[in-house]
């Protein structure tokens, strides 16, 4: 049984065929008659319409279920909903607040399990992230992406897709945002070095993708007001994009905090692929899942 909790849990080949089936224009309807629970214990727009819409492209039917509905540890165990979901559906997605979460759902092993969101990892951005790059570029080997803000679990699982990859990662943010010492060594283990710089200009230059989140997640709501003095220089406006690549484009997971993270005139503007890459959300979906409930589990 295969789960897909962090992009590593793919190899470099894999990652690639899953990139190659999310560009399919007639994927094989892999989920005729099953469908696919999709758990949010945090809601997310992106997150919900690409999933559902990936489900039912490959002919299956998704089933969307709030937290309150569930009660993870609370009302059942996450290992009884995980049981009980298998019994219904081909496949189980969890949007979570703690990583543990779809380790525990993967531990049971009766049906693939695929980590939606988590605190530490974001493998369903990272692939549409790449499937973007690669559509701008046609490859994605010896391309750099410039990542500028926290370290956070978007950072995390971009940073491993790029070097499974064979691209380049740059990261520049406040010492206290930094990647943790595991994080980095699980990174180095795909062949990847990234490179750390204070000054966000440093990143930027020279590079073909550059990328940025919001500085407060959910959850980090009370942080808000210290984050931004924290990331103060750290805005990816034109000034800032002028020190990257000829042609070079930029991204955003969204939502945005327009003013904060990014300026408008760059999400906004000509090098913006911020909607292209939310769209894409649905096609590495699935391709992700035409890979996972087929060629996967042969």
């Amino acid at each position: 049984m295969r789960h897909i909790l962090e992009i590593d849990d793919l190899s470099s080949e894999e990652l690639a065929r899953v990139l190659d089936l999310a560009a399919a224009p007639d994927p094989a309807k892999v989920l005729t008659g099953k469908g696919m629970a999709l758990i949010f214990e945090k809601p997310s727009a992106r997150t919900r319409n690409s999933m559902e819409m990936a489900v039912v492209q490959l002919g299956g039917h998704p089933v969307y279920i709030a937290a309150n509905e569930i009660g993870l540890d609370t009302r059942e165990s996450v290992e009884d909903v995980t049981n009980t979901m298998a019994g219904f559906h081909a496949a189980i997605g969890a949007r979570v607040f703690e990583h543990s979460t779809v380790e525990r759902m993967a531990a049971v092993d009766r049906v693939p399990v695929v980590n939606l969101l988590s605190d530490q990892s974001h493998p369903m951005q990272a692939l549409a992230d790449l499937l973007t790059v690669r559509r701008e570029f046609s490859e994605l080997a010896g391309r750099t992406v410039a990542y500028i803000g926290d370290a956070n679990n978007v950072a995390r699982s971009l940073a491993l897709g790029a070097g499974l990859a064979g691209m380049n990662f740059r990261i520049s943010t406040p010492p206290e945002y930094a990647f943790a010492e595991a994080d980095l060594d699980r990174i180095r283990a795909t062949g990847l070095e990234p490179e750390i710089l204070d000054r966000p200009e440093d990143a930027v230059a020279g590079a073909d993708a550059i990328y940025t989140d919001t500085w407060t997640s959910m959850g980090q709501e009370e942080e808000a007001a210290q984050r931004r003095r924290d990331f103060e220089g750290f805005t990816v406006d034109e000034r800032m994009m002028g020190f990257a690549q000829v042609g070079a484009i930029f991204l955003h997971c969204l939502p945005a905090h327009r003013g904060e993270e990014a300026s408008d005139d760059v999400l906004d503007g000509p090098r913006s692929r911020i909607w292209i890459q939310a769209a894409n959300r649905m096609h590495a979906a699935r391709g992700l899942l035409s890979w996972l409930l087929n060629e996967a589990q042969e």
